[in-house]
């Protein structure tokens, strides 16, 4: 006898792996995504806070979109990244968007000043999260390994003081490269 079985519904994968949980301070950089943006913002809930910093106007209107579409509550703020207007230790998580607009080289002095402007407003323990374009599957099969890209990320990360800095997935088109403070 042949049984269809249904699958599970599963959230998407980027917001399993950003690991924010209720309560948290969570910080976003970027919009790729706005129903991500509004689901990460809702997994802090009414005990954490929720901030985005985007770097133009249409950018924060997409976000206030995407927080009224998920009923959550974010803090919005319209920022130059090399210097965030959040305090020191703000926040337990961030997470980067850079898929579609991509951070500028993490090893030049402008990447480096966005992420060192992370690595301050995260608290000890807090962690950053960096969504990139990852590579198909059969690009990285031809290349050997998905590592190349998210290999000069976690080695910026680790030159801006972040500990632990490691590719934890390439999945779906998405590269997830995480840091430890």
């Amino acid at each position: 006898m042949f049984f269809l079985r249904r699958a599970k519904k599963t959230a998407p994968l980027p917001i399993v792996m950003c690991g924010v949980r209720m309560g948290e301070r969570a910080l976003q950089i970027g919009i790729d995504d706005p129903t991500l943006v509004g689901m990460i913002a809702a997994k802090v809930g009414l005990s954490g806070h929720a901030a985005i910093a985007v770097v133009d106007n249409r950018a924060a209107e997409k976000a206030r979109a995407a927080a009224a579409n998920a009923g959550v509550l974010m803090d919005v703020q319209v920022v130059t990244l090399g210097s965030l207007p959040f305090p020191e230790d703000g926040f337990d998580a961030v997470v980067i968007h850079a898929m579609t607009d991509p951070l500028p080289p993490l090893d030049g002095a402008t990447g480096l000043a966005i992420v060192r402007e992370v690595h301050r407003v995260l608290r000890a323990g807090g962690r950053v999260l960096i969504l990139e374009k990852g590579q198909s599957r059969r690009s990285w099969l031809a290349s050997g390994s998905p590592q190349v890209q998210a290999g000069a990320t976690a080695t910026a990360l680790s030159a801006a003081g972040f500990g632990a800095a490691r590719l934890l997935a390439d999945r779906e088109g998405v590269s997830f490269t995480e840091g430890l403070k």
